[in-house]
């Protein structure tokens, strides 16, 4: 199962488009969110983030969308020693997850993406 991670400044917008994925995508996918600030506030938490990867890492990777530059290039610095199993996609957020979630509910094998490079025109 192929895992979709959204790391949006707002939790709300984080977790609405996760359960819009989610329902998109069914059981097939395993979508999480990791929104806000570490007290509640807009922002990207650090320590967040890498939690919420790991839940969404079922064995065959994790595709990474963020919604602003900062959260952008807070992925980049968590993931700048991480393995090929998570790719941080450069798509718009909501379109780029609906993207992600068609495209691993259809049985696509995570392709990799080395070193979780933002730049990436597949989504998974």
């Amino acid at each position: 199962m192929v895992g979709i991670v959204l790391v949006s400044h707002s939790s709300q917008l984080a977790s609405g488009l996760a359960e819009l994925i989610a329902q998109v995508a069914g059981a097939k996918v395993k979508v999480e969110a990791a929104g806000g600030g570490p007290d509640g506030s807009l922002g990207t938490s650090s320590d967040a983030i890498p939690l919420t990867l790991a839940r969404a890492n079922w064995g065959q990777g994790v595709v990474v969308l963020a919604d602003l530059g900062s959260a952008v290039l807070t992925v980049k610095h968590l993931l700048e020693n991480d393995s090929d199993q998570i790719r941080l996609v450069d798509a718009p957020f909501a379109e780029g997850a609906a993207a992600a979630a068609v495209t691993a509910t259809g049985g696509r094998a995570f392709g990799g993406g080395g070193q979780g490079s933002r730049g990436s025109t597949a989504c998974p």
